[in-house]
């Protein structure tokens, strides 16, 4: 039998990640009547009601409030719906796991495309309040993808250390929402660092969910070229989770075939 070149198991990866992906597009919306369109819908309605309730709490501090949130919210949201989603993947696909002669990491990216593929819709309202803020447009905004790819790396590697934990730890899934409320509050999602005091200006900014926000703010919102130390966070933080977290995830790979 010939052997399989690198090209060719490439292929057969990016067909399965694509096919596993939009199964779980369809299977989201499957009873919704919008279907898709809540990926455009949700974020703006979470805008209006976060805006309403902070924006005169935070009127003299954040100017443009609604995108200051937005921004936030859309960055905090890929995170989360990756990491949660991701959480149980292997479980849920137990019998292709077992029958089809993949690597099982192809099944965790799925995961992490089908939440991309949300972020990617919810960008067209998020573009389209720009232009009704009068939010200048610079070509810093063609950074944005960058800081984008690395908080995907990085939401990839806690999602494939969480979906090992899950096989043998089913109740990881209760704490990991309790922390990601937590983490949520400690990210600047809809407050300005500054508003803490310096000890909690020191944590959160060397949380790297914040960092992905804060290069997010900076090269849309702002028009600005993030500084040095925030480029290094954004960098660091994805490249060494996501080691750590595939490697880990490679180590225990027998270990949960054996318990899932």
């Amino acid at each position: 039998m010939r052997k399989r070149t690198n090209k060719e198991e490439w292929k057969q990866e990016f067909f399965v990640i694509s096919e596993l992906t939009k199964r779980e597009i369809k299977r989201k919306y499957v009873r919704s009547y919008l279907g898709v369109i809540w990926s455009v819908l949700h974020p703006l309605l979470y805008m209006v009601v976060m805006s309403l309730i902070f924006s005169t709490m935070f009127r003299q501090s954040i100017e443009n409030f609604p995108i200051y949130y937005l921004s936030g919210y859309l960055v905090w949201d890929l995170f989360s719906q990756t990491t949660t989603q991701v959480m149980t993947v292997l479980t849920d696909n137990r019998d292709l796991l077992l029958t089809v002669k993949v690597p099982k990491r192809v099944f965790v990216v799925s995961r992490c495309c089908t939440a991309l593929v949300n972020f990617v819709l919810s960008m067209i309202p998020y573009l389209l309040l720009l232009l009704v803020f009068r939010i200048p447009v610079t070509p810093m905004i063609l950074l944005m993808p960058l800081g984008v790819f690395f908080c995907v790396l990085f939401s990839l590697g806690i999602g494939y250390l969480l979906s090992v934990l899950y096989v043998f730890f089913a109740d990881i899934s209760y704490l990991y929402s309790v922390l990601l409320t937590l983490w949520m509050f400690g990210s600047a999602v809809f407050y300005p660092i500054e508003s803490v005091s310096p000890g909690m200006q020191k944590l959160i900014s060397i949380n790297p969910v914040y960092c992905y926000i804060a290069f997010t703010r900076s090269t849309v919102q702002y028009g600005r070229m993030p500084d040095s130390t925030l480029w290094m966070q954004v960098i660091l933080w994805a490249v060494l989770v996501y080691a750590v977290g595939l490697g880990i995830f490679k180590k225990c790979e027998n270990h949960v075939m054996l318990h899932i």
